[in-house]
């Protein structure tokens, strides 16, 4: 029977619900640039992809201006946007079973680094998790198969085998990403990983099942169930 050891997470919209700082921080953007957003269902789309890749597909923005735009974001999302946030209903149970079940989790997310690590030890979830790996600063690691990659290769760093190769062979397949966006299901797939897709963050079912989630968790305290139902279908 298959065996996931290893549960990769997404954090905005899989951990917490970080919708509120993210659009809060948006706006703030937007609004230094002389740009008036009222819609706040329509800056949801920001929550989970790289910001700067957001600013050039929903505003025409440059990649030069995107960039600006992501210092500017940090502005208002470092003082209090990061606060604005909450733990979803069900995850520090999820996470206490995972772990009882013999499994280590690892955060991967398209958020700095720094600042996840931040936030998951202010919600004190950070004990929970063997590795927090983040974007740079300086985007250049933001994508979400970036991230997962950076996160492989500490995990396959640590683990022992004879060659790098062999240790990639065995780890991979024991590995699951879980997250709420098409990103993290494509992101997942550019490294040899499937992806669960979680219902009560910022994507939808249509978004996830197009991507190719393998499966779909309704709640949060869904997921331990969700992961032992593929395994044994193995």
């Amino acid at each position: 029977m298959k065996h996931y050891e290893y549960i990769l997470f997404d954090l905005d919209g899989t951990l917490t619900e970080s919708g509120m700082g993210i659009i809060n921080s948006v706006i703030y953007a937007l609004n230094k640039v002389g740009i008036t957003e009222t819609d706040r269902e329509k800056l949801r789309a920001f929550v989970g992809p790289p910001l700067s890749e957001s600013f050039q597909k929903f505003y025409g923005m440059t990649k030069e201006q995107s960039l600006h735009m992501v210092d500017v974001y940090r502005e208002y999302y470092h003082d209090r946007g990061w606060k604005e946030n909450l733990v979803y209903e069900g995850i520090p149970q999820t996470l206490k079973t995972l772990r009882a079940q013999g499994r280590k989790l690892i955060v991967a997310t398209s958020k700095p680094e720094e600042s996840a690590k931040r936030i998951l030890t202010y919600f004190q979830l950070d004990g929970f998790f063997e590795l927090i790996a983040g974007a740079t600063m300086d985007e250049g690691r933001n994508k979400k198969g970036e991230v997962i990659a950076y996160a492989l290769s500490q995990i396959l760093e640590s683990a022992s085998a004879d060659t790098r190769q062999g240790i990639k062979s065995v780890s991979t397949s024991e590995m699951l990403m879980v997250g709420d966006r098409s990103n993290d299901v494509e992101g997942a797939r550019e490294n040899g990983l499937s992806c669960v897709g979680v219902l009560y963050g910022y994507g939808s079912r249509k978004e996830l099942t197009e991507a190719g989630a393998i499966a779909l968790s309704p709640r949060a305290e869904d997921l331990p169930e969700v992961i032992l139902a593929l395994e044994n279908q193995e």
